[in-house]
């Protein structure tokens, strides 16, 4: 069982790392950017991150985890983000360090408080900010950050989460998006997310496209951007980039 205190150690012998799963159009085929996904690697192999991110939601280690996740990609994508100035690069942010003012102190210091408009912050549904959390995301929106819900269900909480901060951006849990089976019948939840985006501003990614028929559909329903393994599996940063010059085709 991996307790905190293993994945601190982890993060002190620096077996983390960071992997960038590409965010893809569905209607040119371009890349758009990507997710930031952290990964570890220990002696037995790579821990996927279900199996220690939870373990340390709500404990100080979180913070020091999401700081480490900006440096790191100021580290690795920085310099190529100024010169891709189109390209954005989605971050998770747990709920309980919100509005504690490390998020903006982080982005400072790894310089990607410059990036601000290339940035998109991801914020579950499974924890609700509190009242500082809430007041520090659309601060970030006014100046520049898109905010996006992140494993949406479209429930009655998104709803609820949805009236409360700016966010621009849902990203569609890849359990919905596994229940597109061609042959079968149409979810209840995809009328629902017609609806909804003929009656709003909001923007769809879908997560864990792996076939034609999925992102068809989706596309069908006004969903416009979409990740994957139809598309690409997690990259490191060199081959991330690489993977952004070859599908860009204007």
């Amino acid at each position: 069982m991996i307790t905190t205190d293993d994945v601190r150690d982890g993060m002190n012998r620096g077996e983390l790392f960071v992997e960038y799963q590409p965010i893809v159009s569905l209607i040119t085929g371009d890349c758009l950017g990507g997710e930031a996904l952290v990964r570890w690697r220990r002696p037995e192999g790579v821990v996927p991150p279900f199996a220690f991110i939870p373990v340390v939601e709500n404990t100080p280690l979180s913070g020091r985890l999401t700081y480490w996740v900006i440096d790191t990609v100021a580290a690795e994508l920085g310099e190529w983000l100024r010169k891709h100035a189109d390209v954005h690069i989605c971050i998770n942010v747990p709920p309980e360090i919100l509005g504690r003012g490390g998020i903006e102190y982080a982005a400072v210091r790894s310089g990607l408080r410059a990036r601000a408009h290339q940035i998109v912050l991801e914020i579950t549904e499974r924890g609700i900010p509190d009242r500082l959390g809430l007041e520090a995301l659309n601060a970030l929106a006014d100046h520049g950050v898109a905010l996006a819900l992140d494993d949406t269900t479209l429930s009655g909480t998104n709803a609820a989460l949805l009236t409360r901060a700016n966010f621009k951006i849902l990203k569609l849990d890849r359990a919905l998006t596994a229940e597109l089976v061609e042959g079968g019948e149409a979810p209840d939840w995809l009328g629902a997310l017609r609806s909804l985006l003929r009656s709003s501003t909001l923007h769809v990614i879908a997560e864990g496209v792996e076939s034609s028929y999925q992102a068809l559909t989706l596309r069908a329903a006004g969903v416009r951007m979409a990740q994957g393994y139809l598309f690409s599996m997690p990259l490191p940063a060199r081959a991330f980039m690489e993977f952004y010059a070859e599908r860009l085709i204007h």
